[in-house]
């Protein structure tokens, strides 16, 4: 679906809600096993002067505090610990990409650019298996990570503690799985509530005064 006539195009015009005088780019694509036929179909496109708007369910910081001074509280203790704040801000956005957590992406990206992490890590988080750009002690955790993040599914296999075990402490490695914990926490909460992005600024919250 492009806005250079591709024929590889589908009509999902039912799907956005959005009526058929809307076209891609104010074409008129056409799907390729339709055009024997001549049936063309226009796609929806929003127009630009249309802003998408999002709401909250609710904000569990203000109902509930204890909820968010407990979670800051694990935040803190991570934070103290001796982990490189490099390998937690990659931590915490590798377990926020798995998870669809919009809030702590937004944050975290932000925080670990202002730290000094590059854009090309950054952009290539998502595959770091086929990237370069990461030490092996840095691989060690984002496996852990993902691991523990997907323990429904991995169960968190032996070969990946024998591998995070060459490169952390049996005290890291304890502060690691509870920096997972936490951000997996943290992004429960705001995928759940729906937590609006975007309004983050760099290392706003520093002190971990309200870590996500």
């Amino acid at each position: 679906m492009t806005c250079r006539g591709s024929l590889h195009t589908l009509d999902i015009s039912n799907i956005f809600g959005i009526g058929s005088e809307y076209g891609a780019c104010g074409i008129t694509e056409t799907r390729e096993n339709d055009v024997r036929n001549g049936n063309s179909y226009k796609l929806p496109a929003i127009p630009i002067s249309q802003k998408y708007t999002l709401k909250s369910r609710l904000d569990y910081s203000k109902v509930a505090p204890g909820v968010r001074d407990a979670m800051l509280n694990l935040a803190k203790y991570v934070h103290s610990s001796a982990l490189e704040e490099s390998l937690v801000n990659l931590v915490d956005i590798r377990a926020s990409q798995i998870n669809g957590c919009a809030w702590c992406l937004d944050m975290h990206n932000k925080d670990a650019l202002a730290a000094g992490e590059t854009e090309q890590r950054l952009y290539m988080l998502s595959a770091w298996r086929e990237s370069p750009f990461y030490s092996d002690r840095e691989r060690a955790a984002l496996a852990w990570t993902e691991a523990v993040t997907l323990v429904a599914d991995s169960h968190v296999p032996d070969d990946v503690y024998d591998e995070v075990r060459k490169y952390f402490s049996e005290k890291e490695l304890a502060d690691l799985t509870l920096a997972v914990v936490a951000i997996n926490g943290w992004n429960r909460l705001n995928v759940s509530f729906r937590t609006v992005p975007g309004d983050y600024k760099p290392r706003q919250y520093q002190t971990a005064e309200m870590h996500a």
